[in-house]
């Protein structure tokens, strides 16, 4: 191991990431294979460099590119987990915005209603 090698604390990496210690001790688990942080006295976690850029990764294509655990887990069985966010896949339509267009639907489908209602004359 090199002594000039860098690790960041569990606390560090969860401020860098703006994301509980908790959602990294998570992450650990569901993707074992990508996060392996190495354990200091006391079974504190610290995380190389390397560690932390797929965990930069890993957050934005949960939260900014629509991807669920089981998506990021295939790409990391798959071998395709981008090595930067500038090589993640386009963000998708969030569950919040797919939502939003929902309603919009189905308020246009009532509003057809009651139109097509109006003009057959059968309005109540």
């Amino acid at each position: 191991m090199d002594n000039n090698e860098y690790f960041a604390s569990i606390n560090e990496v969860s401020k860098r990431l703006s994301v509980p210690a908790h959602t990294l001790r998570y992450w650990e688990k569901q993707f074992p294979v990508a996060i392996k942080p190495t354990t200091g006295a006391g079974g504190r976690r610290y995380y190389r460099a390397e560690t932390v850029e797929r965990l930069v990764v890993i957050k934005d294509l949960l939260y900014n590119r629509g991807m669920t655990i089981a998506g990021v887990k295939k790409m990391l069985r798959d071998g395709e987990l981008p090595a930067s966010i500038d090589a993640a896949p386009a963000p998708s339509v969030g569950v919040a915005a797919k939502a939003s267009q929902n309603a919009d639907v189905a308020l246009a489908l009532r509003l057809l209603a009651q139109a097509r209602d109006i003009l057959n004359g059968s309005a109540e």
